[in-house]
């Protein structure tokens, strides 16, 4: 991970608080877990805890007791994970005591295999791991055996390490990710809602419409595509914990995973290059916003202008689009987010923003950086004038791409980051800085930059550029059953 733009960059320009962990060191020091076990457990569980308990010891990770990590009226301490071993009981389940949806992470340890048999599909893979989440009202799974155990998180990752007990290297790299980086739907105090369209207004052009359709239609023969979970159909403990769910998901309907997306045509200002480098961002005479970006050993002051997206609205089938409906325009000026949805909705529709929001904006902000840099320094390139006159697509899928299928001029990155999940403010920064990794390894290997394929670690990938959407999912065809 480069360090091209600055940590207080970063939250003035998409909002992502400056004391959020980007390096694994970082995260190891944040994070504050308790060992909470149910009244029963098997002896391999509590071996499986003791050896979890003494690596995160050994990695400066103290492992603190329910009574040390509950405040005076019982609950759980806000930032705090929490460790669960063992089957509870309704009473004693986790959830009862932590004092919102949003301040803890709960994570089930189960002394079984996993349930995942080799022939489940993404989608199967996904609706199993769902509807014990649900059950068990955790955000993480861990299943524990003789030689292996198994994380599954919310999004249909699965990882399988090997050992009975956690080692140091596996807890610190792929365990610490995925315990500080919590997936959450976008707060409302972070976005505006703007009026809907009219509702004989479109959302899009004749031509982007038609993209999104055919894009959708391309997909919907793809085992790829995780395409909705309905949180009705989930085995709640009883109706209580129904409404928790409920509330959890900002009354979404169910859940869909990926997206698709289409940046809105943006005329991106050449930057200017600065001799010395600078902290923080400047403002030119024109009080326009200028990012000090740092690339190639020198640094870039960039203008930054309001990005828009036209994506998908959460929570519909991605398979089967209906662009009157399932189309949300969502828009980036000065590190605030707005979103303007389609006029009247059917009975029943939602109308939310992806939890993917931050990512989708992330990566359009990165496309004006990097079209921005392109005038400047290789101004004879072809995408700052396509993001002018076409836009971008963006697409992401819970799969992963072979090297060899990655479009030409598109460069790969994000292999080394920390495995979070892509409704993080984690990857919104990977997102971000990320492009811009790729745009060094555009201009030191003299190939045209057209755009950047982010894969995440133990989650999916998204792939931006000139590619229109239907183009994009031709690509992905041609893996489509290739292994995961």
């Amino acid at each position: 991970m480069n360090h091209s733009i600055t940590t207080d960059s970063l939250n003035q320009l998409l909002g992502i608080p400056k004391e959020t962990p980007l390096h694994l060191d970082e995260m190891c020091k944040q994070l504050r877990p308790i060992l909470y076990p149910a009244p029963v457990i098997s002896e391999r569980l509590e071996r499986f805890c003791h050896a979890l308990s003494a690596s995160m010891a050994e990695l400066g990770i103290p492992v603190s007791t329910p009574d040390n990590g509950a405040l005076p009226n019982g609950r759980f301490r806000p930032g705090t994970v929490i460790l669960a071993p063992g089957e509870f009981p309704d009473n004693l389940l986790a959830i009862n005591r932590v004092s919102t949806l949003y301040n803890n992470i709960i994570v089930g340890i189960y002394d079984e295999p996993a349930p995942l048999t080799p022939e489940a599909t993404a989608q199967d893979r996904l609706n199993i791991i769902v509807r014990r989440l649900a059950r068990d009202m955790v955000h993480m799974l861990i299943f524990v055996t003789d030689h292996t155990w198994t994380l599954c998180t919310m999004n249909g990752g699965v990882v399988t390490l090997q050992g009975p007990y956690p080692d140091k290297n596996d807890v610190r790299c792929t365990l610490v990710p995925k315990l500080t980086a919590q997936v959450v739907p976008p707060k409302p105090e972070t976005l505006d809602i703007l009026h809907p369209a009219k509702q004989d207004e479109a959302m899009a052009s004749e031509a982007t419409t038609e993209d999104f359709l055919l894009c959708s239609s391309l997909w919907s023969s793809s085992s790829y595509l995780l395409t909705h979970t309905s949180r009705e159909n989930l085995p709640y403990r009883n109706d209580y914990y129904k409404k928790i769910v409920a509330r959890y998901l900002d009354e979404r309907n169910g859940m869909s995973y990926g997206f698709f997306a289409r940046q809105l045509p943006v005329r991106a200002e050449a930057a200017i290059r600065q001799e010395r480098n600078t902290s923080g961002q400047n403002k030119n005479n024109a009080e326009q916003t200028m990012l000090p970006v740092r690339i190639q050993n020198r640094t870039y002051l960039v203008p930054i202008p309001e990005v828009a997206i036209l994506t998908t609205r959460s929570g519909c089938r991605k398979n089967n689009l209906n662009p009157k409906t399932d189309l949300v325009e969502i828009r980036l000026k000065n590190g605030r987010i707005s979103m303007k949805t389609a006029g009247k909705l059917p009975e029943g529709t939602t109308a939310k923003p992806s939890f993917d929001t931050l990512t989708i904006a992330a990566h359009a902000l990165g496309n004006v950086l990097v079209a921005s840099i392109l005038k400047t320094a290789k101004p004879d390139s072809a995408f700052p004038r396509y993001l002018e006159h076409q836009g971008a697509s963006m697409t992401h899928w819970h799969g992963v791409p072979r090297k060899e299928h990655i479009p030409e001029g598109y460069f790969l990155h994000g292999e080394k980051n920390p495995p979070v999940s892509c409704s993080t403010p984690q990857s919104a920064a990977y997102s971000l800085l990320g492009k811009i990794e790729a745009l060094e390894q555009a201009l030191e290997a003299g190939i045209d930059y057209q755009g950047d394929v982010h894969l995440e670690p133990n989650h999916g990938t998204n792939i931006v550029g000139m590619l229109t959407l239907a183009e994009t999912a031709r690509i992905l065809h041609q893996y489509q059953n290739d292994p995961v």
